[in-house]
């Protein structure tokens, strides 16, 4: 029994005798549209992922660069976790572009029955959930940062009001002279 799956850098075949053998794409032009367009998007989907978490880092309490400005941290959060989701929608996009295409190609009767049959990878599986994970860290990030007012940064302490207590001992001392 054979195997075959088809992912975005390689085709591989699994046959029980031998194993698992894999083939790198040689071309990029040479490849259909979706999977060109499907490798552009999981790139950029790295590159906002990464840039979601550097400007993320820089918005949390616990970075002690630009603490006085809680606005802009809150800012950064929020733009981070919109990157987040971006990143999420850009990876889930192409994985279940393929996906689709894969099932129609699976399923359609005009490729002869001595023509492999693709089938689904584990890097799909893959793909779905850094996609899904990077959707919920996005709307966990954004509600954080909107839907809660965050304590102060650790380090720091509120004034509270407090008596001053010499005048307690001033008035025990003007009771002893008397």
């Amino acid at each position: 029994m054979e195997n075959w799956t088809m992912g975005l850098w390689q085709a591989c075949v699994v046959q029980e005798e031998v194993g698992m053998q894999c083939k790198d794409f040689e071309s990029f032009l040479g490849l259909p549209a979706e999977l060109r367009i499907s490798r552009v998007l999981m790139f950029v989907s790295n590159g906002l992922g990464f840039l979601g978490l550097l400007v993320s880092g820089f918005g949390l309490d616990c970075l002690r660069i630009g603490e006085t400005q809680r606005d802009v941290k809150k800012r950064l959060l929020i733009l981070g976790g919109i990157l987040f989701w971006t990143a999420g929608v850009t990876a889930l996009v192409p994985v279940s572009w393929v996906a689709h295409v894969t099932v129609q190609e699976f399923w359609d009767e005009r490729i002869p029955e001595i023509v492999p049959r693709w089938e689904f990878g584990e890097a799909l599986f893959i793909g779905w959930f850094a996609g899904f994970s990077l959707l919920l860290g996005g709307c966990l990030l954004n509600w954080a940062a909107c839907g809660t007012q965050a304590p102060l940064a650790s380090g720091h302490y509120a004034v509270a009001e407090t008596q001053p207590h010499h005048l307690h001992l001033e008035m025990k001392t003007t009771h002893l002279k008397l």
